[in-house]
């Protein structure tokens, strides 16, 4: 059975107010909000609180002619509770004003590994948490050049430290469950190589 498209959208929403709770380096509002209910209707007014983050845009680097894969390291905040805070990613970051999620990632590829792609191919968008968060990434696979890749990149002025990592695709799939990758854009990127990785190889 085909999947069913929605039975409500944004319309079936109602905004009652909006409060800015923090103003920072990310925001934060309060919302009241009703919405109609499955069985008719609609809810009760309900306070949530929505984390404004806005888009971002994520490329896995993949080099089908070696059959390697450029994976990033840095320190993330959200990670001092690991083993590890220092973490094995996809280059990623967020859309600045006007941007398509294209100019974005050809952005942070050159920031974050001193790279320019030669194509990049679409993977998908999703909500990274949609239950109070507004991210929106957009996930591509970067085709590129890993022969000479490497050493530490980022800006100085956003106190970047970024070590670009080059692998065998094989030594990065058979570990890539196990929680050296453990964000979603990366294990959504690496999934879906894992499924086009011969046909790229073969378009070389």
């Amino acid at each position: 059975m085909p999947l069913k498209p929605p039975e409500f959208d944004h319309r079936d929403v109602e905004l009652v107010s909006r409060e800015s709770v923090f103003d920072g380096f990310f925001t934060m509002e309060r919302l009241t909000l009703r919405h109609r209910l499955f069985e008719g209707g609609w809810s009760k007014p309900l306070k949530r609180e929505l984390f404004r983050r806005g888009d971002a845009a994520a490329a896995i680097l993949y080099d089908p002619v070696s059959d390697q894969i450029g994976l990033i390291e840095q320190f993330r905040v959200g990670a001092m509770g690991m083993e590890s805070p220092w973490c094995l990613e996809v280059v990623a970051g967020m859309k600045e004003h006007e941007e398509t999620p294209e100019a974005v990632i050809l952005r942070e590829i050159k920031e974050e590994a001193n790279i320019t792609p030669r194509k990049l191919e679409f993977i998908t968008s999703y909500l990274s948490s949609p239950g109070g968060m507004d991210e929106l990434i957009h996930v591509y696979c970067a085709l590129c050049d890993l022969s000479a890749a490497g050493g530490v990149h980022g800006l100085d002025t956003e106190s970047e430290d970024i070590k670009l990592h080059v692998y065998d695709a094989d030594s990065v799939f058979d570990v890539m469950l196990q929680g050296r990758t453990n964000n979603a854009a990366t294990l959504i990127g690496l999934q879906w190589l894992q499924l086009h990785r011969q046909s790229l190889r073969s378009q070389v």
